[in-house]
């Protein structure tokens, strides 16, 4: 079912009839196409593989090769407890394993700073072991983030696929977030109240934005308190997938949506924590007023 509803999405955001001519509008055959997922949330609350295979299978369509599809996120164990393991002759499957896989030369600025920890490119001092990081006498503070070698040397094309999510710090941690806070170093500022707005930096640069050809919301599972982690008091089966080439509208409807459920959980509401989606929209990333969003339901029928 996962796929016919993601089917009917793209034909519906791309205005074409024909699946094959609707992939065609998002991707050429020269592409090297990157399906950023979200697998914080471990087995439970990930994209689901269902959704992703069906990109896949659009890709084909278009003329991608699976040879050149990789399937991405932060941490390659993520992956693999999400479900996405590299078969012969599949997709690849790749994390981006820090430190390693940051880009030394693919630096970004934000005006707020932030401290280093282990994971980061410039973090000075290693682990004590692989779980508990090595303390060091001085703060290393910086206001630079560097983003993946995935991301600058390897893929031409993004579509994200999110969850429906909420998140302490910038409130809602779907589109914008799983395609700018997981894919750069020095992240932890990039959620914390009003710095969220510097996501919307990460977005806007070309090396990321310009890539991202379409957003996928996987609400088939929605969890409204303790995200992007998997929080089983707080989640449900929502059943419900949202596609958009904005992903600011998806994530002013997330808004909307988490605030709703929580209010029936008798949960505080989102409020100032959502703030920075108006910020992002009069940055030019996309739309956040909700009398501007034109939300439409899509049969699973043609």
């Amino acid at each position: 079912m996962s796929r016919k509803m993601t089917e009917q999405l793209v034909l519906a955001v791309t205005g074409q009839n024909d699946l094959r001519k609707a992939w065609s509008t998002l991707v050429k055959p020269t592409d090297k196409v990157g399906i950023k997922v979200s697998t914080a949330g471990g087995r439970y609350f990930s994209s689901h593989k269902g959704i992703v295979e069906a990109v896949v299978n659009g890709l084909e369509l278009a003329g991608v090769p699976r040879s050149r599809i990789t399937v991405w996120d932060r941490h390659s164990e993520n992956l693999a407890t999400a479900g996405f393991v590299q078969t012969k002759g599949g997709y690849q499957v790749r994390g981006i394993d820090p430190p390693t896989g940051w880009d030394p030369k693919a630096k970004l600025a934000a005006p707020v700073m932030g401290k280093l920890i282990w994971g980061d490119l410039q973090f000075r001092g290693k682990p004590a072991n692989a779980l508990k990081p090595k303390n060091t006498d001085d703060d290393q503070l910086t206001a630079e983030s560097h983003l993946p070698v995935i991301v600058t040397k390897e893929i031409t094309k993004i579509i994200n696929i999110a969850t429906l999510s909420d998140e302490s710090g910038c409130g809602v941690a779907s589109a914008l977030y799983n395609v700018t806070v997981p894919i750069v170093d020095n992240n932890r500022r990039f959620t914390n109240g009003p710095a969220a707005y510097a996501m919307s930096d990460v977005y806007l640069d070309p090396r990321v934005g310009d890539k991202v050809v379409l957003h996928i919301l996987d609400g088939l599972v929605a969890q409204y308190a303790g995200g992007p982690e998997f929080s089983p008091n707080y989640a449900f089966a929502h059943g419900t997938i949202y596609a958009s080439k904005d992903p600011l509208a998806l994530d002013a409807t997330a808004a909307a949506l988490l605030d709703t459920w929580r209010a029936e959980a008798k949960l505080p509401p989102l409020g100032r924590r959502v703030q920075w989606l108006q910020d992002a929209q009069q940055s030019g990333v996309g739309i956040a007023d909700r009398d501007r969003i034109d939300v439409r339901p899509v049969s699973t029928y043609p």
